[in-house]
């Protein structure tokens, strides 16, 4: 007899819980799969650090293969469920499509930025959800600190040194204060010419810091912020942002480069697609984390509501503490359903909560006891090495450092903004030229970014000429200057603003040798119908792409074992490529390409330098 076949969906912290606590419980007796986009588990709590330079990324990022070695992993995102057929259909990080079949299946896919129907918003702020996005803002505080030292005008000098952050929950509590400690650290080593510094501002329409938390904790919290130059103001919010900055709900008009969403979260939009009873978004479940009526179906953390018997009436809210202890519950459960132990209802105490303010200031009630000052901080700190399910000493070993030896301020320009539109529903995986396109993205910002990125016209954004997996220059290997549009052209008929097929890094165009065939899917993204199981709703109406005028052939531009692109939207032919090897002219290229237009705006400053050109006209190994 075949074991039973588990699949878990999400490795967040209920996710991973439930893996590795149903790993334990099975004892090799039945089949778990983890499909996941990511092949870590991210420890969020600590993600603040990651953006003031205080932890590394890997810190706070945990192997899955390597702490559940009895789960077998799958890479890739969960866009249709067959409740029916007990299948579930998902798509690869490199466009590949597959299905799973369960037995038992457990959603714990977990949650997206909120966004809020505000002008101006979903173009020009980003969210705080996934590595990608904190590496990011690591990097565009970095410069624009930077770019304002630099800055001979007073107005352009405050303007990018004013970090505007919208929420004031946890997450926006932390950023800020971190936020703050860090572009202190930078001017007081390279003091700005204008005598300025930088300046942070948290806005929430609550009426305090941290509505959650005792009042006691907000009045500690809003404390630590005044001292440090944060200008909180409660009961205001953003009510347009545009390129140059924000225009607040009380009237007054904000000059920023920066702005950071974290107002909140929303389930993931996988579980509106299956049909059956929500409560907000998140699916209705019985104390047991089973779906009523769906015995082969579980659902936890953030997707789930779970029913607080505490507090009849009311469900468990979409914390970290709560999604960590549905995975322990879920994972007894489902494994009780396969005759292995038996079913508990997920009941908890409160804890309490910690919030680590930066340095030695931290706001904390461990059991319900308030704490602030050094002592929150030790409580903090050592409530999260204990939780973290790895990298505990290197963790603290970055803390000592830190405390020890002056923060590094460099931007590496991993991550750009294109890459991380707020509207997203993977926050934790970074947008890449010719990667999968993903259904209910949010379009990216038009044209060109306040903080001088340019990201084309295209929803999503595109990244500049010249930027690392990103088109290459005019003049370069296998490239092509973009016409009319603002830092590179993406591909024609292509969703999403993606690089153009055949390029190094995209993949190679639809109904070309090793291409994947057009169908009604939309290059790898997430189902909206016509696929295996139910489509996966995202809840958003898809941005149109606007269409890019026909370009003349180059020569000189082919490269072997890489499929020619297309030559534009609806076009039979193919843009011809000229041989490699020993043949190719020794002489200059007689035709260098089209001139940009005179419309083309010019690179933004934080552009990367572009491929290397080497001296016998071959693009060396790794060029982009």
């Amino acid at each position: 007899m075949s074991r039973p076949r588990i699949v878990i969906v999400g490795a967040g912290f209920a996710g991973y819980r439930t893996a590795r606590t149903l790993s334990r419980l099975t004892r090799h007796q039945a089949d778990i799969t983890l499909l996941n986009p990511t092949d870590y588990f991210l420890y969020l709590p600590l993600l603040p650090q990651v953006a003031a330079g205080i932890l590394e990324p890997r810190r706070v990022s945990v192997s899955l293969s390597g702490t559940l070695p009895h789960v077998r992993l799958v890479l890739g995102e969960a866009d249709g469920i067959d409740l029916d057929g007990h299948t579930v259909h998902y798509t690869g990080p490199e466009g590949e499509e597959g299905t799973l079949r369960f037995d038992r299946l457990v959603l714990a896919a977990g949650s997206v930025n909120k966004l809020l129907p505000i002008p101006g918003v979903a173009e020009h702020a980003h969210g705080f959800r996934g590595l990608p996005e904190a590496l990011y803002l690591r990097d565009h505080v970095t410069r624009q600190v930077e770019l304002a030292a630099a800055a001979d005008d007073r107005a352009e000098c405050a303007a990018r040194c004013t970090f505007v952050v919208v929420g004031a929950g946890y997450t926006g509590t932390e950023v800020a204060a971190h936020g703050a400690m860090y572009t202190d650290a930078q001017v007081r080593k390279h003091p700005m010419r204008t005598g300025m510094r930088p300046r942070w501002m948290l806005l929430d329409v609550a009426p305090r810091v941290m509505p959650e938390m005792d009042e006691r904790l907000s009045r500690t919290a809003e404390r630590v912020l005044r001292q440090r130059g944060v200008d909180v103001r409660m009961g205001t919010s953003v009510k347009e942002a545009t390129h140059d900055g924000v225009v607040l709900t009380d009237g007054s008009t904000v000059d920023t480069r920066t702005l950071v969403w974290c107002v909140g979260v929303r389930p993931d939009p996988l579980v509106e697609s299956l049909g059956l009873p929500m409560e907000r978004g998140r699916l209705l479940v019985d104390p047991h984390l089973q779906v009523p009526g769906r015995p082969e179906l579980f659902a936890c953390g953030d997707v789930a509501a779970v029913p607080d018997l505490n507090q009849p009436g009311q469900y468990t809210p979409m914390t970290a503490q709560h999604a960590w202890r549905h995975g322990k519950v879920c994972a007894q459960n489902v494994a009780a359903s396969l005759g292995i132990g038996e079913r508990r209802a997920y009941r908890h105490r409160d804890m309490g909560f910690v919030v680590d303010l930066g340095g030695a200031k931290a706001a904390a009630n461990p059991l319900g006891l308030p704490m602030s000052g050094p002592a929150a901080g030790a409580v903090t700190r050592g409530y999260h090495l204990a939780a973290m399910p790895g990298n505990r000493v290197r963790v603290a070993a970055d803390w000592l450092l830190d405390a020890v030896l002056p923060r590094q301020a460099v931007q590496l320009g991993l991550v750009r903004s294109w890459s991380v539109p707020l509207e997203s529903s993977s926050p934790e995986v970074a947008r890449v030229p010719g990667g999968p396109e993903r259904h209910g993205k949010a379009a990216g910002p038009a044209g060109q970014r306040p903080d001088g990125e340019e990201t084309g016209n295209q929803p999503g954004g595109e990244p500049a000429r010249n930027q690392p997996g990103g088109e290459p220059a005019k003049g370069q290997p296998g490239g092509e200057s973009a016409k009319g549009q603002p830092g590179g052209e993406p591909a024609r008929n292509q969703p999403g603003g993606e690089s153009a097929k055949g390029q190094p890094g995209g993949e190679p165009a639809k109904n070309q040798p090793g291409a994947e065939p057009a169908g009604s899917r939309s290059h790898g993204g997430r189902a909206k119908g016509g696929q295996s199981g139910s489509p996966r709703a995202s809840g958003k109406p898809r941005r149109a792409v606007e269409a890019a005028g026909p370009r003349p052939a180059r020569e000189g531009s082919g490269k072997p074992g890489r499929a020619p692109r297309a030559s534009g939207a609806g076009s039979a032919g193919k843009r011809p490529t000229a041989p490699s090897g020993p043949s190719r002219s020794a002489g200059p290229p007689t035709d260098p390409g089209p001139e940009p237009p005179a419309n083309q705006p010019p690179p933004g400053p934080d552009i990367a330098p572009g491929p290397v050109k080497r001296t016998d006209r071959r693009a060396a190994e790794g060029d982009s």
